[in-house]
């Protein structure tokens, strides 16, 4: 197999239907192509939905199913239905990791893999990720530090420009060129990868994955390129409500997905100094909004700041908690009380 195209959804199985409907007039530029969906447990008829799309509309020569129950986030969603393909007589050449809420431009395949094939020693590259008016969006980034998290917090312009070489998301530009991570919306990987760093990590479950996988794909000894002759239209935040132009309070595992990256990449010492970098910022921006500055920051951001950090939580290296299973053990946890009731 030349590509396998990877796509977990959750709640936006319309979506996932249009992405598959962009990805039937691009499959034939790869000879080779599989794409393998995981309806990662909406818990409604998600997966009855998909399949209907693709049965409907002669998909099924390079498209299959799988759909999971509960929710095994984003991590173990994709590495589902991927780890089958790579144990396999017929492992794929490269993996693209596709998100649900995309729309492919034409040639996007066809761009990363003739890249990939003309750069054996890169492991990883990226698309260009944009609006569907063609606006790029940010999706190359520096590695979160200490410095690039006070300065996220403070918002203000002297303070960037003087820590510019440390800003997680630099000015976005129209060039081939090596990063140090890209966003996995849509990320293509060489499959010796999965041989010298592993699967993504599955004690993330949303948020942090990518950022942490490219870490260790980097510290491997493979290169990492933004290739913006891919062009792939990215509906930012459909399927955790989380987007920039519409800031909404982070959930309790963003924060916690954070906290793993820095203890588990960078160590204590750092995760500590990023937390206190972010909280000390986030206090100046709140004076500089008592003073009048118009607040754009997710709600209660500065108090889920403070109660999600290494001073409270502790520097022990924990899982992210799945809300999924969360939910799921509530659910049996009420039922054992009802029968036990009656």
């Amino acid at each position: 197999m030349k590509l396998l195209v990877v796509i977990a959804s959750y709640k936006v199985a319309h979506l996932t239907i249009d992405c598959l409907r962009s990805i039937a007039g691009e499959i034939a530029s790869v000879p080779g192509t599989h794409v393998a969906v995981c309806e990662n447990g909406t818990g409604d008829d998600s997966a009855e939905r998909i399949q209907k799309a693709i049965d409907d509309n002669g998909w099924g020569s390079w498209c299959t199913l799988t759909a999971v129950n509960p929710n095994l986030g984003f991590p173990g969603g994709n590495n589902f239905v991927l780890r089958p393909f790579l144990q396999s007589a017929d492992p794929p050449q490269y993996v693209l990791q596709l998100n649900a809420d995309t729309v492919l431009r034409p040639n996007a395949f066809q761009a990363l893999v003739d890249f990939m094939d003309r750069h054996p020693r890169v492991g990883l590259a990226g698309s260009r990720l944009e609006d569907p008016d063609g606006t790029p969006q940010v999706s190359v980034f520096r590695f979160p530090s200490p410095l690039s998290e006070f300065e996220q917090g403070v918002k203000l312009g002297l303070i960037s420009r003087l820590l510019s070489r440390w800003i997680v998301a630099p000015p976005v530009v129209n060039e081939t060129y090596e990063a140090e991570w890209v966003s996995g919306a849509s990320v293509i990987i060489r499959r010796e990868v999965f041989r010298d760093v592993g699967m993504l990590d599955e004690d993330y479950y949303s948020y942090f994955d990518d950022v942490d996988f490219c870490f260790n794909v980097r510290k491997a000894g493979w290169p990492i390129w933004y290739v913006p002759a891919s062009r792939v239209v990215h509906l930012v935040g459909q399927s955790t409500g989380m987007s920039s132009k519409r800031p909404k309070r982070w959930p309790s595992y963003a924060f916690e997905a954070r906290r793993r990256y820095f203890l588990k990449n960078e160590g204590p010492l750092a995760a500590a100094l990023a937390d206190a970098g972010l909280i000390l910022g986030n206090i100046l921006w709140r004076l500089r909004v008592l003073l009048g500055k118009p607040d754009s920051s997710p709600p209660h951001f500065l108090s889920d700041a403070i109660r999600h950090s290494v001073f409270l939580t502790g520097f022990k290296l924990k899982p992210v908690e799945n809300p999924a299973l969360v939910s799921s053990q509530q659910i049996e946890v009420r039922r054992f009380q009802a029968s036990q009731a009656g």
